[in-house]
């Protein structure tokens, strides 16, 4: 069985069991909701279609990372640690793994040869443009079946709902997860 439908599965087979395993729920354990069940089955459906354009099994901490060399260009090491706001060693594992891919590179630097440049590669930029195409076809499927109104409102309360989560968290690692 193809990965993304594995987790899509696991996505439908937990939100079954979660609302029958337990007929009588505490406050803590209530049924979910109308609106919570709609973003779990969303959640899991975009999980599933990341999956499939993500062979290289990129986690979204690397992810940030490649994009903010898109965004940014060459950085080092500490600033990437301080615009992501992880840790050294948290970003040092991030980096390890992009390079064994060979998604990014990292050369000395001019000035101080101690410290390293990150840079992204040809692949790194391959693999941003997948992810890019995926995101614009999801795009266009929910743009297929949404009026032009429907989707300005769609628009405006994913990021309604996006900066009321973001500015909910607790921690910058949580806002950065």
């Amino acid at each position: 069985m193809p990965r993304a439908e594995a987790a899509a599965e696991h996505c439908e087979a937990r939100m079954t069991t979660v609302s029958e395993s337990d007929p009588t729920p505490t406050d803590a354990q209530a049924e979910p909701d109308e609106l919570e069940d709609a973003l779990t089955h969303l959640q899991c459906v975009l999980v599933a279609r990341r999956t499939r354009t993500n062979p290289e099994h990129v986690t979204w901490q690397q992810y940030d990372v490649l994009e903010n060399l898109r965004l940014r260009g060459r950085m080092t090491p500490s600033q990437l640690s301080e615009a992501l706001g992880v840790s050294r060693q948290s970003l040092s594992k991030a980096l390890r793994f992009l390079k064994d891919r060979e998604l990014v590179t990292q050369v000395a630097d001019g000035t101080d040869r101690r410290e390293l440049t990150t840079t992204l590669t040809a692949a790194g930029r391959q693999f941003l443009n997948r992810a890019a195409d995926s995101r614009r076809d999801a795009a266009a499927v929910a743009g297929s079946v949404l009026s032009p109104g429907e989707r300005s409102i769609f628009a405006e309360l994913c990021k309604k709902v996006a900066d009321a989560l973001y500015d909910q968290a607790q921690t910058p690692l949580e806002r950065d997860a």
